[in-house]
């Protein structure tokens, strides 16, 4: 058991700070958070934590605002408690995908978001698979970022699959898909999206071979499921014998569920960074792997001052 460590858990995700905890043989850090009829949240921490080193876990999934709020009134009541350092584990950032500026007279929010959680009091953050790496740069506290695609890489290594093949279902995704690719030493593709004109459905063009082999579409997040769906379609089309889907970060937002039920995909491979709800949990098609050892491992590191890269040598 760690001496001097706390870990505190906001309301987002307390199923995954629990495991964390558990991980590390400690309780959870007793702390009394309600919310007043106008709205308003307050937090009280109910144990001494002067001179600790604290951890709060709060993946600022939806209700974003509300997760991410919390995330700061727990940062600083530590603050004002005396702890002696405070990390913000967010397994999951909220407002990643606004990390530059696309259009004109529009805020760059993952940006701001990145200024109040420094603002509350954090020393450091802990973050799982940025959106963008480099969110990590809006910080001008320390960031140890973690990869769950760790976790789902054991998980993959176990399956049966037949000459694999790793897809990224973007441009944007492709530098993560290689690295998959190589740690499994297997072939990489990549889906083009393409839309000629307003209001017409996009075309995907699948680079690379698929045919005859299975193929696993990876990504960091998935939210609609929309551009996922559309890929396995394609991949399908481009004669893939089976369609695997795995990301970090399950959003299954709207009517996510419903399309992935409906597609051709076989698999969808998730880790627990956010909670599921029970509609989201009786999905046959979802596999969810627990990501609490590693976060439980990295926040023992940050205590030791020892090495988090050394986790994904």
């Amino acid at each position: 058991m760690p001496e001097g460590i706390k870990i505190i858990s906001g309301n987002s995700h307390k199923r995954l700070s629990g495991e964390v905890a558990g991980h590390l043989r400690i309780p959870l850090c007793d702390v009394k958070i309600a919310t007043f009829s106008d709205g308003e949240i307050m937090v009280q921490i109910n144990e001494n934590v002067r001179g600790t080193d604290a951890f709060v876990i709060q993946p600022t999934c939806p209700p974003v605002n509300d997760n991410i709020m919390e995330l700061l009134l727990i940062i600083d009541a530590l603050k004002r408690a005396s702890a002696g350092r405070i990390t913000a584990v967010i397994p999951y950032y909220g407002y990643a995908r606004q990390d530059r500026k696309v259009q004109p007279r529009v805020p760059i929010s993952s940006k701001l978001v990145a200024d109040l959680i420094t603002a509350a009091g954090a020393n450091r953050v802990l973050a799982v698979d940025l959106h963008a790496g480099q969110i990590q740069g809006f910080f001008n506290i320390p960031v140890d970022h973690l990869y769950g695609l760790s976790v789902l890489l054991e998980h993959v290594r176990k399956a049966p699959f037949k000459d694999l093949v790793i897809v990224s279902p973007d441009a944007g995704g492709v530098e993560r898909a290689r690295i998959f690719a190589k740690k499994l030493q297997c072939s990489l593709a990549i889906i083009d999206k393409r839309r000629e004109k307003e209001n017409v459905a996009e075309v995907m063009n699948v680079i690379g071979e698929v045919r005859g082999r299975d193929v696993m579409l990876l990504d960091d997040m998935i939210d609609t499921a929309g551009t996922m769906v559309q890929g396995a379609s394609a991949l399908k089309e481009a004669g893939a014998r089976s369609v695997v889907a795995a990301a970090t970060h399950a959003v299954l937002s709207g009517s996510a569920i419903r399309k992935i039920n409906e597609s051709v995909i076989k698999e969808v491979i998730v880790t627990n960074t956010i909670p599921l709800d029970s509609k989201q949990e009786q999905c046959s098609k979802l596999t969810v792997l627990c990501i609490a050892p590693l976060i439980a491992e990295a926040i023992e590191r940050i205590h030791e001052e020892s090495s988090i890269s050394s986790l994904f040598v």
